[in-house]
C-alpha cells in the first residue's frame, strides 16, 4: 500500500501550550482512519495540520509524499476535501454555488457546469438535483450534512477530513449518513481521516481507529485489536461505552 499522509514527529502549539505532542503517524492510500479522544485531546488540531490550517512548531507533514509546506493553498483544497459538524455551508449561496465553491476556485465554472456538477454530486449523496437552487436554510439538518460531503467531494479530492460531521443529526439520519459513506468509500477507494466522540461510530466505520489523549497517540489499531488488547484503564473505560459492538 501506499502512503497518502505522513505526519513525522509533529508539535503543534497555541498561545504557548503544545496541544499536539511529538505526534507520528502513517495513513495508507485507501484507507478509512477514524479519530476518537476526550475534548482538548488535539484530534481536531491533528485533522487541521493535514489540511494545512495549522502548522506544526515542529516536526513535518507529507501529503502523497511531498512536503505539505510546498503545496500552495488552492492545490490543497483541490487534494483535501474537509467536512465538519453542522456542514458549515454559505449562507448566501446556493445549493449549486456551495458544491462547486472549490472547483470554481481554480477555474471560472459558467452556470451549465455548475449545474451538471451539482447534479452530479447531489446524486452521489442520494438527494434530488433539484435542490441545487435552493439555499441552505431552506434544507434540513440531514440534506445540510449531505450537501456538506458533496462540497468535500467537489474537487474529487485523494483524501476527505471529516470533523464529527454527524453530530448535529439526530440517531436515524446518523445511522444513515454512516452507511451511505461508508459505501461512498468503497465505492471512490478515497482515504478518510474521520473524528468522533462516539466509540460505536469509530469502530463502525474505521478500518483502524486512533485513541488520543492529552495530545498524544495513545493507542491504535483495528476494531478487534483494540477490543482485544486496551493499553490501559482509559482505554478499557473508552471502549466500554459501546456496548453493542459487532
Amino acid at each position: 500500500m501506499n502512503s497518502v499522509i505522513e505526519i513525522r514527529n509533529c508539535t503543534a502549539s497555541y498561545d504557548g501550550s503544545d496541544v499536539l505532542h511529538d505526534v507520528s503517524l502513517t495513513v495508507e492510500k485507501g484507507e478509512f482512519l477514524t479519530i476518537i479522544g476526550p475534548s482538548g485531546c488535539g484530534k481536531t488540531t491533528l485533522l487541521k495540520m493535514v489540511n494545512g490550517l495549522v502548522t506544526p512548531a515542529q516536526g513535518e507533514v507529507f501529503i502523497n509524499g511531498g512536503p505539505l509546506a510546498d503545496c500552495s493553498l488552492t492545490a490543497l483544497r483541490r487534494r483535501i476535501g474537509y467536512a465538519v459538524q453542522g456542514a458549515k455551508l454559505f449562507p448566501h449561496m446556493t445549493v449549486a454555488d456551495n458544491i462547486c465553491y472549490v472547483p470554481s476556485l481554480e477555474q471560472k465554472m459558467a452556470k451549465e457546469q455548475k449545474k451538471e456538477l451539482a447534479g452530479k454530486m447531489l446524486e452521489m449523496v442520494r438527494l434530488s438535483p433539484d435542490l441545487a437552487s435552493r439555499f441552505p436554510r431552506q434544507l434540513s439538518g440531514g440534506q445540510k450534512q449531505r450537501v456538506g460531503i458533496a462540497r468535500a467531494l467537489a474537487a474529487e479530492p485523494d483524501i476527505l477530513l471529516m470533523d464529527e460531521p454527524f453530530g448535529a443529526v439526530d440517531e436515524i439520519t446518523r445511522r444513515e449518513l454512516q452507511d451511505e459513506l461508508l459505501t461512498l468509500q468503497c465505492r471512490t477507494g478515497i482515504t478518510v481521516i474521520f473524528i468522533t466522540h462516539d466509540i460505536r461510530e469509530a469502530f463502525k466505520l474505521g478500518s483502524r481507529t486512533l485513541i488520543m489523549k492529552d495530545g498524544r497517540i495513545w493507542q491504535k489499531g483495528t476494531p478487534k485489536e483494540l477490543l482485544a488488547r486496551p493499553k490501559d484503564a482509559f482505554v478499557r473505560q473508552l471502549i466500554r461505552k459501546d456496548d453493542h459492538h459487532e
